[in-house]
């Protein structure tokens, strides 16, 4: 076999193209797997892990010059002074918006495996049916029992801790321990639970932490997840993924390494291989492959895909349905409620948890009807006030020294996490206008919540206030801000999958289409958002279209 010339190729390192490496090299398969960013290694290069806000010039936070050269980057958290370089540069890769869209991203080996949230959920029938029952988009061509094998799977290697509460909206995985709802949470809990009947209800979050020993992987409870964790605690490519394809010695790993465009071969009707910029060295490489996997994030796949024009397709390949890089979602955030918490003052928690609770979506469920589609869940916390605490009574002298010596009250805090629909009028094209660093296209962000996600953000403030007042809390208040895309980092849908060619990029097995050899498994291929975390259900699409794609490559079909 020549240099460039392999069984498989995964474009992408970040969490699915992580596990797309490890399934098809412990299947045997000589696979590379190109990055278009920087190498990271595993513990060695955490350079800030270990590291306080007072070891920063500026306690970790952004600065006046950070500002004005990240004019994207600095509408949320990724602006800082922590961990700046694993966040793609304004500057070196910009994109343009007809509609303002917050796109954060990480370009570097691992991807934002590395930065995730790790709150890792399955999605349940009452998801999958949903387009088909209302009449949105099109129908998955797919339904849970397709996909509970692969959950099962993947599960036994992420580790997913949380509780078995057999829900029917939200199905249980297989557990590791639970990470525990502090005293407040408890309490409230239950008071919810008896409030709404049980209707509604506030579970510990389901996360991709070892909680106990998982293949020399725990949990130290230290919460600084996303800047690397030197113990494997949580599930990530240089944590999990990666070690297992190295073990196999099939995987060659190459970053710097941009992927311009997939090659094809309209006579033979599939792909041959991929073209790559070196990202250092600015010169062209091509490598051959049987398969492909996509896993660059939704919107990258989207534009290598629409970059991979050809005669026979000139709008990119998977573009004969005409929803190529269409029906772009994500969650919509920036909807919070909170409140005081009166009690409780001999008690306090033990550690960082890096974890909060949850509430599932309960709207338009279980007979409820709402003047929107859809719905959403929660995510927060409760917590104490920090040693740090203004106290109103001292202002100086021993009796202000005793009082920071206690943490404060108590408060506790939640977020919602809306589903947006699929319209195909929300886009990404390709700006032919401006370029990146290395001369190529940039995307174009064409996208927004209509009305439907914006009659839903109501009822998740007022929900969420009412729910707060229920359980017992005080001086609640809440605020809707920034009802923009991309905040929630969860990009999908440019190239969902279908049971029709006319009406979709991909089949039920991830394969495009027009060119059955190559597999987009990354968000791309949601057909809808649910209104979930969807990391874990990339993970098990992509295990399962590798076992497909192996399978068919052993019969002669690919």
């Amino acid at each position: 076999m020549a240099d460039n010339e392999f069984d498989a190729i995964v474009i992408g390192s970040g969490i699915s193209g992580g596990v797309a490496a490890k399934e098809l090299t412990e299947k045997g398969l000589k696979t590379i797997m190109l990055e278009r960013g920087m190498n990271i290694e595993h513990v060695k290069d955490y350079t800030e892990a270990s590291k306080e806000a007072w070891d920063y010039p500026h306690r970790g936070n952004r600065t006046q010059e950070m500002i004005n050269n990240y004019p994207k980057l600095v509408r949320d958290y990724p602006l800082n002074e922590r961990n700046l370089s694993w966040w793609a540069s304004d500057k070196d890769s910009p994109y343009t918006e007809v509609k303002r869209f917050d796109w954060f991203r990480g370009y570097h080996v691992g991807g934002r495996s590395l930065m995730w949230g790790r709150q890792s959920y399955r999605l349940s029938d009452m998801y999958f049916e949903e387009n088909a029952k209302e009449g949105i988009a099109i129908d998955w061509p797919v339904r849970y029992k397709d996909i509970a094998p692969w959950y099962d799977y993947v599960e036994k290697f992420v580790g997913v801790s949380g509780t078995k509460e057999n829900l029917p909206e939200l199905p249980d995985s297989n557990f590791l321990p639970p990470m525990e709802l502090n005293c407040v949470e408890k309490d409230f809990a239950q008071r919810l639970k008896e409030y709404y009947k049980g209707v509604r209800k506030m579970i510990i979050g389901r996360t991709a932490h070892a909680t106990i020993p998982m293949d020399g992987r725990q949990c130290q409870f230290r919460d600084k997840c996303w800047f690397g964790c030197p113990f494997g605690g949580y599930f990530s490519t240089q944590s999990v993924s990666l070690p297992a394809a190295m073990k196999t010695g099939n995987l060659t790993l190459r970053p710097w390494a941009i992927v311009t465009k997939i090659l094809y071969d309209k006579d033979k009707k599939r792909a041959t291989g991929v073209e790559v910029l070196d990202a250092e060295n600015m010169k062209t490489y091509v490598y051959k492959a049987k398969i492909i996997f996509l896993n660059a994030s939704a919107l990258n796949s989207a534009w290598i895909l629409m970059n991979s024009a050809t005669d026979v397709w000139p709008d990119g390949l998977g573009s004969s349905s005409g929803e190529l890089g269409h029906n772009v979602m994500d969650h919509h955030l920036n909807v919070y409620a909170g409140g005081t918490v009166d009690g409780y003052l001999d008690k306090y928690y033990f550690g960082r948890r890096a974890n909060g609770f949850y509430i599932p979506r309960y709207r338009n469920f279980f007979g409820d009807k709402r003047d929107y589609k859809r719905g959403f869940g929660y995510q927060g916390g409760a917590s104490r006030a920090s040693w740090n605490q203004d106290v109103a009574e001292y202002s100086i002298g021993a009796e202000f020294k005793e009082a920071l010596t206690e943490p404060g009250q108590w408060s506790i805090g939640m977020g919602g996490f809306g589903e947006t629909l699929p319209y195909h009028e929300n886009k990404v094209t390709l700006d032919k206008n401006v370029k990146d660093k290395w001369g190529l296209n940039v995307l174009s962000f064409d996208a927004e919540l209509k009305e439907n996600e914006l009659k839903m953000r109501k009822d998740m403030l007022e929900d969420g206030k009412e729910m707060l007042e229920a359980m017992g809390a005080k001086n609640v208040h809440g605020g809707d801000t920034n009802p923009y895309l991309g905040r929630g980092i969860h990009e999908m849908g440019t190239a969902r999958m279908g049971a029709d060619p006319k009406t979709s990029v991909l089949n039920k097995w991830n394969q495009i289409w027009d060119a059955p050899n190559v597999f987009v498994t990354d968000g791309s291929f949601m057909t809808s958002a649910a209104c979930q975390n969807p990391s874990l259900t990339y993970i098990a699409f992509t295990a399962r279209a590798v076992d497909y794609a192996v399978s068919e490559l052993k019969k002669q079909n690919l």
